[in-house]
């Protein structure tokens, strides 16, 4: 298997540059009215391409871990436990900074009293610094039995408290009311029009990420240990992807598929679609060596932190100075229609952030948390 100078794996790259543009495409539309069905997220229940993102970069994520971690031979020290909390705090920090931003830009007179606390940025700290702690503690021959167990307490808890369903009696809804307060909270609405207090990536969700980026480690453990036997690698990866593609699908009768509350199926099914993509990537890319085209995802891949923060920094500023309305107005909607238009502008948007990314990736700078 081949690998750049810098000792990096190329599909991982690759792979994360692709969840990078895609979050960034998904996340600004040129009108959240006009977005083609793939486009957007599941309602509730089920999942679309759009769904497949996310989680796509915590499963990579994940396998990252695996390699980061492995300089402190997996063990917990002073220095290891002082990495993985400082990241985990600087991150987090990154991502309230991020929604603070938007609603001082946003014009609200108060924007510490309404701060959402939640977020993006938010939920990878967390998945991330649990996540490592569990890596740099545990036997790594367990890690699926740890992930597995994580998976089978959360959907019991979902199940015995009858929170499938939105409602302001949902578990998680009422968990994270009561630790970060009603006002600190994304909304959503419920079938019947009423409008809730529900954090898609609040507190207590964030139980099945943890299992994401566990399982992701071990993908990267798969990864590292059959470095000598190419094979091996793309065999272990296909063959974890379709069990857990698999077992989602038909787990998902009993507990439905659901990136809003990350049920236990969302992160098998996921996580599956994940390895097989991997192991795609790593079978095209690294070992048969096609290349041509990746640069485009590699210059995301190599700097994914800085340019999502970039990219919502970049949204709330041309939403705020009416530079996103002149240009869907003028030029996109004109052109391509209401649905194309806005479409044409979040691909812009994805080239518009690229150009930092390229540069950086010309001058090899990688901006790390």
């Amino acid at each position: 298997m081949t690998q750049k100078q810098t000792g990096r794996l190329l599909s991982l790259d690759v792979m994360r540059g692709i969840t990078i543009a895609g979050m960034i495409m998904v996340n600004n539309p040129g009108s959240w009215e006009y977005v083609y069905a793939p486009l957007r997220h599941a309602r509730w229940d089920g999942l679309t391409p759009t769904d497949l993102v996310f989680p796509f970069f915590m499963f990579i994520m994940g396998a990252s871990m695996y390699f980061s971690l492995r300089k402190y031979n997996f063990t917990l020290s002073k220095e290891s436990v002082f990495k993985v909390l400082k990241r985990t705090v600087l991150i987090f920090l990154v991502g309230l900074g991020l929604n603070l931003f938007g609603n001082i830009l946003g014009g609200g007179s108060a924007p510490f009293e309404q701060l959402r606390i939640p977020g993006v940025m938010q939920r990878l700290a967390l998945a991330y610094g649990i996540g490592s702690l569990i890596g740099l503690t545990i036997n790594h021959k367990y890690l699926l039995h740890v992930a597995g167990g994580i998976l089978v307490f959360y959907w019991a808890l979902l199940a015995f408290t009858g929170s499938t369903v939105l409602s302001p009696d949902n578990i998680i809804a009422v968990t994270d009311r009561a630790i970060l307060g009603e006002a600190h909270l994304y909304t959503d609405t419920m079938a019947n029009g009423t409008r809730i207090a529900f954090d898609p990536e609040g507190l207590l969700s964030t139980t099945g990420s943890v299992a994401h980026v566990l399982t992701g480690f071990f993908a990267g453990k798969m990864i590292l240990e059959g470095k000598r036997d190419n094979e091996k690698i793309i065999r272990n990866l296909f063959m974890l992807g379709t069990i857990l593609v698999f077992a989602g699908l038909l787990l998902s009768y009993g507990c439905p598929i659901n990136k809003k509350i990350w049920s236990s199926t969302f992160v098998l099914t996921t996580c599956g679609f994940g390895s097989l993509l991997l192991a795609l990537l790593i079978r095209t890319i690294d070992i048969n060596g096609k290349k041509n085209g990746t640069m485009f995802f590699e210059s995301f891949g190599v700097n994914p932190l800085y340019l999502y923060v970039q990219a919502a920094l970049l949204s709330t500023l041309a939403a705020s100075v009416g530079f996103k309305a002149w240009m869907c107005g003028s030029v996109f909607v004109p052109l391509l229609g209401n649905y194309g238009g806005s479409l044409g502008w979040a691909v812009f948007f994805v080239a518009l952030n690229w150009l930092p990314g390229y540069f950086l990736y010309k001058k090899q700078v990688y901006i790390k948390l």
